[in-house]
């Protein structure tokens, strides 16, 4: 049985699609099936109506947030993205957080970014590298180099709709890369967060 709505901590996770643009060397996805106990991979991609149905069936309103997140690339469902967190805004006055890799504007093959407004509290995007070749070899992108810089624009455009956009690394990352990208941030007036990497 697909596994749709999931909590970790005081957060209610919404597994939406296994699909992504990145291949990631160090993404789990290559290794388990899961993660933090939760076998993710799902046969056939939920509706919105019943990813809404078992957000509400979690008791979405004891949560602290609503992250969307998930085996694979949010925003590779966008607009049904946007659609479930429409309904469940109406339902109970919930934060919600998107976490994504800032393709969507490259994968909807125009800028989507004003579509979050109102409805996305917080965009944490995967920084993954301080430089378009780097992030390439690391995210191994089905758009390539550009897919580095869609990601930067995305963050950037995303600024004007969303409360709080972060660019976020993980601490295994080489302290100079980090620091490379700590730069990156800050010359586009970013949040920046270097988070612990977990893989269970």
């Amino acid at each position: 049985m697909n596994i749709i709505a999931y909590p970790i901590g005081d957060s209610l996770y919404l597994n939406l699609t296994n699909r992504c643009t990145n291949a990631c060397t160090f993404c789990v996805r290559t290794t388990t099936d899961g993660g933090m106990g939760y076998d993710l991979w799902i046969d056939k991609e939920p509706t919105v109506a019943q990813m809404v149905a078992d957000i509400k069936a979690k008791g979405v309103e004891n949560y602290k947030e609503l992250v969307l997140c998930g085996y694979g690339e949010p925003t590779e469902r966008f607009d049904d993205m946007l659609a479930v967190v429409r309904e469940i805004k109406a339902y109970c006055p919930v934060k919600v957080r998107l976490n994504t890799n800032g393709h969507a504007n490259l994968i909807a093959g125009e800028s989507v970014t004003h579509k979050m407004e109102g409805l996305i509290d917080i965009v944490s995007i995967s920084l993954n590298a301080p430089d378009a070749r780097k992030y390439n070899e690391i995210c191994k992108c089905q758009f390539g180099e550009d897919g580095f810089y869609g990601m930067i624009e995305f963050a950037k455009e995303a600024k004007s709709y969303v409360p709080r956009v972060i660019f976020s690394v993980v601490d295994v990352m080489d302290k100079e890369d980090i620091e490379a990208c700590r730069r990156i941030a800050e010359e586009a007036g970013i949040e920046f967060r270097v988070r612990e990497f977990i893989t269970d």
